[in-house]
């Protein structure tokens, strides 16, 4: 989800995703979320962070509340390092409509944060 805002907030950045425990899919329930915003992630596939360890980047920034403490280092040269730290919504039970409040509250978190980086950064 935070890939697809990104690249939503400043369409003109080269913008990846990776985890260090990526699923097989995007999960059809962040699909569904972002489509309410109009953003189209279906087309996006889960990526190991391990692809991109040798590559420059201006930000490298972790998501995921697990993540900041698992990333690998990256060997390529980075600049700057943030950490904006979500709950996985992955993770959430209940029934449909419960999971895709979950998947709601995080995607927004990410979107307000995200706006505020951008805002914040100046870039």
């Amino acid at each position: 989800m935070a890939e697809g805002i990104l690249r939503h907030l400043r369409p003109d950045f080269k913008v990846f995703s990776a985890g260090v425990k990526p699923e097989k899919e995007v999960s059809p329930y962040a699909v569904r979320v972002m489509e309410e915003l109009d953003i189209d992630i279906s087309q996006h596939s889960p990526t190991h962070s391990d692809t991109f360890l040798s590559q420059a980047f201006n930000y490298v920034i972790t998501v995921c509340d697990h993540a900041k403490d698992n990333c690998p280092v990256f060997a390529g040269e980075v600049k700057h390092r943030k950490h904006i730290g979500f709950p996985d919504p992955y993770h959430a039970e209940g029934t449909d409509e419960e999971v895709m409040q979950v998947y709601r509250k995080v995607r927004d978190d990410i979107m307000l944060s995200l706006e505020r980086f951008v805002l914040d950064e100046n870039i």
